[in-house]
């Protein structure tokens, strides 16, 4: 590893130590938000899942960067997963939320950076994604939606989400989660 990537990735982890949940940038307000009203809860930690780098290259979805522990001082709430996607030209963020049993309790597109396609962002079409787990896989040809018009974001986020649950479900029987 040269000297210039050595000194930058000891930057990024320092601003990643620095960053209250150790994202990066307008994000973060975002998703303590959603995290607060679906576990209504302001008091809590976000902790990360110690994941080998040997696991989490072995893992559908790279969880590294963006799964983290949601816990009080007494409790695990539960999980959070903050991903993107590809869409059409750009990326789209987002955002799933577990309960203790990392089963999801909420999803949500926190930016969507195209001018067609942003329906993936509805309440009604993620919900379909509530209560799956680690044991689910999920399909446009079997059991979600497709959207007229968000084709390709559609596509995206059912791939993402399926490859998460079957990270999550490695991970649950490894008895990391």
């Amino acid at each position: 590893m040269g000297i210039v990537s050595k000194l930058f990735s000891i930057l990024l982890l320092m601003a990643l130590m620095h960053s209250p949940s150790g994202w990066m940038g307008k994000l973060d307000k975002k998703i303590h938000k959603e995290i607060e009203k679906t576990f209504e809860s302001t008091v809590y930690t976000l902790e990360p899942v110690e994941i080998s780098e040997r696991l989490n290259s072995e893992l559908p979805a790279s969880m590294k960067q963006g799964f983290r522990k949601i816990r009080t001082s007494e409790v695990l709430l539960g999980y959070v997963f903050v991903g993107f996607a590809p869409s059409k030209t750009a990326e789209f963020d987002y955002l799933v939320l577990f309960d203790s049993n990392a089963r999801v309790v909420h999803t949500k597109v926190l930016v969507y950076r195209e001018e067609y396609g942003g329906e993936i962002g509805s309440k009604r079409w993620l919900r379909q994604f509530h209560g799956l787990d680690g044991n689910d896989r999920v399909g446009l040809d079997s059991n979600i939606d497709a959207i007229s018009g968000a084709t390709i974001s559609v596509r995206s986020m059912t791939i993402a989400m399926d490859n998460l649950l079957q990270s999550v479900g490695m991970l649950q029987k490894k008895g990391m989660l």
